[in-house]
């Protein structure tokens, strides 16, 4: 009877703690993606500029365009001189908002960064958007079957990893001196698990993750958040302008949704369908193999798995062309 007894209190403790780890989650959910739509960070507190890397379109455009929407005057940072200044014009018709714009390439490597350190000298910068990214030419590929490999590779460390690095090493010491700023981190769900084909994509978004954490852990004391935002699925070119539905954001609800969740997170999928989604991609992973491998998920990808999952994965990518998925 008393063995009884105690294995009725182990089985109601062990039930309880599971509850209040889902009440819990359910709990952080709910402030992070609907209380935050009430009560809203304000952002002016940071400063008075906002910096975006990749401000020309997609994720980056509607995070610039939000930024100024919300009151804050917008430094652009993209490529393109044409598509700067057609970005800059937009946002001052209508936002009314300063705009200033920095020419750059940031797959080339170092030399880009004096040259924005210098035009960002002396401007009060509160809030840093590293969103510039990029991925194999739009497929996915064993790693040795990436075309132009070796420009290809330099290119995406580049823009993806040195990026992050660089443009937080630009303005953090002036946010340190105030005792405020906000980094934001553009990082994906892809850098949440191993994704075979797109081996250096996923590590470098990996590497945006980890910095986050432990930049927002080194700093925030000194009053500088900084958050990753990992997206699914978002329409942009990268992901051929899929059609939006429940499961795929427009950049600019994205971006509305995802700085709604600043000052509640330092790691957010940005919106409430994402979060669900990333809930199950270790599940969506793991059926691409038979039961007996899905322990190799965790414990690092087993070539046989990899050639298990190639055709599966090419499915999924032609869905997403095909239908927006």
């Amino acid at each position: 009877m008393d063995l009884m007894w105690g294995l009725a209190v182990v089985g109601a403790v062990c039930i309880g703690w599971i509850l209040l780890k889902m009440l819990w989650t359910c709990w952080c959910g709910f402030t992070t993606f609907f209380l935050s739509e009430i009560w809203r960070v304000d952002l002016k507190k940071y400063g008075k500029w906002a910096v975006v890397t990749g401000a020309t379109s997609g994720i980056g455009r509607a995070y610039a365009k939000e930024l100024a929407r919300r009151g804050l005057d917008v430094v652009l940072i993209s490529r393109s001189n044409e598509k700067l200044q057609m970005v800059a014009e937009e946002i001052e018709a209508e936002y009314g908002r300063r705009t200033l714009t920095i020419q750059a390439d940031f797959t080339g490597g170092g030399s880009i960064y004096p040259v924005i350190e210098e035009a960002l000298r002396g401007i009060d910068i509160g809030i840093l958007v590293n969103n510039v990214g990029m991925s194999y030419s739009g497929s996915f590929s064993q790693f040795l079957d990436v075309p132009d490999s070796e420009l290809k590779i330099s290119q995406v460390v580049n823009c993806n990893m040195l990026s992050v690095t660089q443009m937080t090493r630009i303005v953090l010491p002036d946010m340190v001196k105030r005792g405020s700023g906000l980094i934001i981190n553009i990082g994906s769900e892809i850098g949440a698990r191993p994704y075979p084909f797109l081996s250096l994509y996923c590590a470098t978004k990996v590497f945006v993750r980890y910095i986050s954490l432990c930049l927002d852990s080194e700093y925030r004391s000194k009053g500088i958040t900084v958050q990753c935002v990992a997206p699914l699925l978002v329409s942009t070119n990268m992901t051929f302008n899929c059609r939006v539905n429940g499961l795929v954001k427009s950049a600019s609800d994205f971006a509305r949704e995802a700085l709604n969740t600043v000052g509640y997170t330092n790691y957010t999928n940005g919106c409430v369908s994402h979060g669900l989604q990333a809930s199950d991609a270790q599940e969506m992973l793991c059926s691409l193999s038979d039961g007996r491998r899905q322990s190799q998920v965790h414990e690092g990808l087993h070539p046989q798995l990899v050639n298990q999952t190639q055709p599966e994965v090419i499915l999924l990518l032609d869905r997403v062309r095909r239908e927006g998925i």
